[in-house]
């Protein structure tokens, strides 16, 4: 018996051994797998716990005015930032009640942040204010793995809203991130529209890093090395706008209360002077956190303020459009400026007539754009042609996208043989819808960017600039601007051509009985060209294209007011006080001196009567 004892001791004892091998070879074999192919991964972890990385945002660029003005600056902002590794999270009611959230948001939030990184810092409220600031510092020990960041938001300096051409910024969304990638991380603020958009990549800058190290309970104790690992921020590139927000805020106040847009153009180069959407909003909303109901109230407002429509909006141009149908008409020799038109108040093509505003009796080219003749214009159409005032439509920048440097606009749409076989089949259609075309009627549709740009054209003798409102970069330190280069192109459109448009446009405000006469500025000749536009769902839309001065034009608008009635009633008004505020100055300056004279019409096509006027 003793023997069998000893000899189930012995077997007891071997397999004890043989367990105690196996654990002392798995945590070996685990010790070997750790240092061999975990120790970068978990060296990392273990450093982390002790050396924490504050990143740094860069400042974002400023933006200035054509004359300088600073126009966008930024002011400071806290923002709060939990580290998951290292919170508490029984702390999370006391963090919601301090914050004013819901400790449902924080957790997703944090959850969110974990998904990048437990050991980086997740933004769970910006701006907050001073009282939530100072309870957070006196708590400071009770809150391991809770700081603040100091950032910036956008301060909005002059009375100039120009909220559609600037922008806005906003955190960065999950679907952004997955888009740009690269620095972008959960919290960042993003230029979501307008320029803030359009140059992001420039005005964002790049972030930096601040190594530090902490203690057990998270808080940072100094800086690690001495700071010789930090990664230093750099600041966004500042903006030097072509915009003159003197000119901007002044035609924000006459848009005020009314639905439309301003466009001004300078004519020498393309920069856009100003660029008014009404109603507009108030940028500063968006620059720190935006209450969700005013987001929602934005939204669902029946004014649609958040819809650009200067660069958006397609209307029919209504008689601002007749100067392309008199080039294409001339450009082709299908008539002469002499070519005359007796009208009695309507034109009758088969059994439909259209009609006019007034009895203009006999007239020609010039006298049909002075008095805004439709019934010379329905004639012109249907002698000229479909396609060949499509195709100098489309020279002048019709149907297409101007390239504007907010990436937000519509190409609008200009009708040709080919789309209107498309909408209505080869057989759908016939001569009779020429003649509504001819007046800037029909399946036509434009943006008030797009006739400022055409009003520009006509300012310069032919020569079509890419509007932009981006000068360059501005330099901090010299103030001096590396600008940007954009396209141009010139129109093979001949002198004469544009000598007599010109001048109708010039009569069309200057001379009795033109229909922009309340566009004119005392002491300066203005050129413009009013339009009425029908509008199936309410009253007219009225519209301005126009430039000044005549012999030396500084620049060239688009005055679009909906649902007003008559251009010359309450489009001219508005565009005529913009453009003698931008060339007088606010305090009525003495105006530019008058350049020589560019080439002008013949005499026979001068002595052209006045005569009564319509659109």
């Amino acid at each position: 018996m003793a023997l069998q004892d000893d000899i189930q001791i012995y077997e007891k004892r071997r397999v004890l051994y043989v367990v105690i091998g196996l654990v002392f070879v798995i945590f070996l074999g685990r010790l070997f797998q750790l240092q061999m192919f975990y120790s970068d991964e978990y060296g990392k972890k273990s450093e982390e716990n002790s050396i924490r990385v504050i990143p740094r945002e860069p400042i974002r660029g400023y933006i200035y005015d054509r004359n300088g003005v600073r126009v966008v600056d930024n002011r400071p902002s806290f923002t709060v930032t939990v580290m998951p590794y290292e919170f508490d999270r029984r702390k999370l009611g006391f963090i919601a009640r301090v914050l004013s959230l819901d400790t449902t948001f924080i957790r997703a939030r944090i959850k969110q942040g974990e998904e990048y990184s437990r050991f980086a810092p997740v933004k769970i409220k910006r701006d907050i204010d001073f009282r939530e600031l100072s309870v957070l510092e006196e708590n400071r020990d009770r809150l391991p793995g809770v700081d603040y960041q100091v950032e910036s938001k956008r301060w909005y300096v002059t009375p100039a809203r120009a909220s559609h051409i600037l922008g806005y910024t906003k955190e960065i969304s999950e679907n952004q991130i997955r888009a740009l990638g690269g620095e972008y991380t959960q919290g960042d603020v993003v230029g979501s529209s307008g320029l803030e958009g359009g140059y992001e990549s420039s005005l964002r800058g790049r972030k930096g890093a601040e190594f530090s190290t902490v203690n057990v309970r998270g808080q940072v104790v100094g800086g690690f090395e001495s700071g010789k690992l930090d990664v230093q921020a750099v600041d966004g590139k500042d903006l030097a706008l072509t915009m003159d927000f003197g000119l901007q805020a002044f035609a924000e106040s006459l848009m005020a209360g009314r639905r439309g847009a301003v466009v001004a153009l300078d004519p020498r180069d393309g920069g856009v002077l100003a660029m008014v959407s009404s109603p507009d909003y108030d940028l500063s909303v968006f620059s720190g956190v935006t209450p969700p109901q005013i987001w929602r109230a934005m939204n669902s407002d029946a004014e649609r303020p958040l819809f650009n429509r200067a660069t958006l909006t397609r209307y029919p141009p209504g008689s601002t459009f007749k100067m392309v149908l008199a080039i294409a008409a001339l450009e082709t020799g299908k008539v002469t400026p002499q070519w005359r038109v007796n009208c009695g108040g309507s034109f009758r093509l088969g059994n439909k007539v259209f009609k006019d505003l007034h009895v203009h009796g006999s007239v020609d080219m010039l006298s049909a754009i002075q008095h805004s003749c439709n019934v010379y214009f329905y004639q012109l159409m249907l002698k000229t042609g479909l396609d060949e005032w499509a195709y100098y439509g489309r020279e002048l920048g019709f149907g297409m996208l101007t390239g504007i440097d907010i990436a937000e606009e519509n190409p609008g749409l200009l009708p040709s043989t080919a789309f209107m076989n498309r909408r209505y089949g080869p057989t759908g259609w016939t001569r009779g819808f020429l003649p509504s075309l001819g007046i800037g009627q029909g399946e036509l549709g434009v943006t008030p960017l797009q006739m400022a740009a055409y009003a520009m054209v006509l300012a310069n003798w032919g020569d079509y600039h890419q509007p932009h409102a981006v000068q360059g970069f501005r330099r901090r330190s010299d103030g001096k601007v590396d600008t940007l280069a954009f396209q141009s192109r010139r129109l093979s459109v001949a002198i004469p051509t544009w000598a007599i448009v010109r001048e109708g446009m010039r009569r069309a405000v200057e001379l009795p009985g033109g229909t922009g006469g309340l566009a004119k500025i005392k002491g300066i000749e203005v050129a413009g060209k009013t339009g009425t536009a029908q509008n199936p769902h309410g009253p007219d839309h009225a519209w301005f294209v126009g430039f000044a001065p005549f012999d030396d034009p500084r620049i060239a608008i688009c005055v679009l007011v909906e649902n007003a009635g008559f251009g010359g009633s309450h489009a001219a008004p508005v565009a005529g006080k913009c453009m003698e505020r931008y060339l007088f100055g606010p305090q009525g300056a003495t105006p530019p001196p008058k350049a020589i004279p560019r080439p002008a019409v013949t005499e026979t096509a001068q002595q052209t009567p006045p005569m009564a006027g319509g659109e």
